[in-house]
């Protein structure tokens, strides 16, 4: 379930702009990113990193936007937040012990070394691709920018998820009963 509520304030932001205005749906993305996000830490009483790097990136870029009536900060939001995440990827190959995929992914899978490297390379070139993806819808063809942003990214990360589950479901870890 939790999962499904990261999609909440962008599935709202969507209805926003197509309902009224970019930034009637700045407003309304910093509204339901601060319910959802403060209502799964009253719940858990955390949130993951990548959620508090998502929420506070959500409130300064659409903040900016607001403040300056300009939506080019907004439109910089998906780009930015794709492509530290795949520095962050990048990073956890050379520093720390251990790749992020293999950190967050290790309680379910079983492979060698290489393997987790190749694909924590995998969710880096994901993370440029979509961030240049997002880049060039936002300021080349921003007609289409926010249909992108929602249904483009979604299909594309659906697209590479199944992906890996095909290829990666051989390494699923049996759980011997005793």
């Amino acid at each position: 379930m939790k999962p499904l509520l990261d999609f909440v304030p962008l599935f709202a932001f969507f209805a926003a702009y197509k309902l009224y205005d970019i930034y009637t749906a700045a407003g309304v993305l910093i509204a339901s990113s601060l319910l959802v996000y403060g209502g799964i830490w009253l719940a858990a009483r955390r949130l993951e990193k990548s959620q508090w790097f998502t929420l506070i990136a959500t409130v300064a870029f659409s903040s900016i936007t607001l403040m300056l009536h300009d939506e080019v900060w907004l439109k910089w939001k998906a780009p930015v937040i794709n492509w530290v995440f795949a520095l962050v990827f990048l990073g956890s190959q050379f520093i720390g012990q251990k790749p992020l995929a293999r950190k967050m992914l290790e309680q379910a899978l079983e492979m060698p070394d290489a393997i987790w490297k190749r694909l924590n390379l995998a969710w880096v070139a994901f993370f440029l691709v979509m961030g240049a993806a997002n880049a060039w819808f936002a300021f080349f063809i921003p007609k289409y920018w926010v249909d992108f942003k929602v249904w483009g990214s979604l299909g594309c990360t659906l697209v590479f998820m199944i992906a890996q589950l095909s290829v990666l479901s051989r390494y699923v870890k049996n759980e011997e009963k005793s």
